[in-house]
């Protein structure tokens, strides 16, 4: 079998954000995550609750965007807000902006008043982040999206949650950062952006030069692990045998 590539390891990296989740929903919101997490389900957490990404909780582990074969459950979008609010799930989203205290955009690029350009909108990121585990997944790292400072608060970081008070901050728990450099989490000195490791073939300084703000670097920052030969067979024949990851993170 050929070298993992590196859509392959960052599938692995989301997998291994879920793994000592235990029995909780696992919520992936754009491909690779999807992909991520259904590793998981098939490997390091097979307690892992998985959904179609509509309607129903799923027995089986479908290829990505196969119609699921074993249904397990009925999870109507009205029931997800049960379920935020409960607290047993992670959740993996988009960031259009990441900054230094791991607070993340996907409103509006600009001012609030007068933005420059508008996006989703905050969605579920506000009561997503003050409820359940989150992480985040960053297909292209450059400066533009992990910047000093988000323009507008989607999901909140632990310094702001802390300053909103304790029912904000019970819950808040911004897990891990993937992108296609590197993996990171919100640890670093005064709760700012750390890099946990880089992905094969990726340098530290190539990470540094992509961000926008100063990163809390350990002394010695491993090398992401590459996937098993197992994860790579589940990966690439039983869950993304077109290679549809490709299309986030190309070979």
């Amino acid at each position: 079998m050929t070298a993992s590539t590196r859509a392959d390891v960052c599938a692995a990296a989301i997998a291994d954000a879920f793994k000592d989740d235990g029995e909780i929903f696992g919520s992936p919101m754009g491909l690779l995550p999807m992909l991520g997490v259904r590793l998981a389900k098939l490997t390091s957490n097979p307690d892992l609750v998985i959904s179609d990404g509509e309607s129903l909780f799923l027995a089986g582990v479908p290829p990505l965007f196969a119609k699921g074969d074993v249904v397990e459950g009925w999870i109507p979008f009205r029931k997800v807000f049960d379920v935020v609010a409960y607290g047993k799930r992670h959740v993996m989203m988009g960031a259009t902006q990441v900054d230094r205290h791991g607070n993340q955009n996907i409103s509006a690029i600009g001012a609030w008043a007068q933005p420059k350009r508008q996006l989703l909108g905050s969605r579920g990121a506000p009561g997503n982040t003050v409820n359940n585990r989150t992480s985040y997944w960053v297909p292209k790292h450059s400066p533009r999206v992990f910047v000093e400072r988000v323009d507008i608060v989607s999901g909140v970081g632990p310094q702001l949650a802390r300053e909103a008070g304790p029912a904000a901050t019970r819950y808040n728990d911004i897990h891990r950062i993937v992108s296609n450099l590197g993996v990171f989490d919100v640890k670093g000195a005064d709760e700012t952006v750390r890099l946990l490791s880089v992905h094969p073939g990726v340098s530290v300084d190539e990470v540094r030069e992509a961000t926008g703000f100063e990163l809390d670097l350990p002394a010695d920052v491993p090398t992401t692990r590459e996937p098993t030969l197992e994860e790579l067979i589940i990966i690439r024949e039983v869950l993304d045998p077109k290679g549809l990851r490709f299309k986030e993170v190309p070979q």
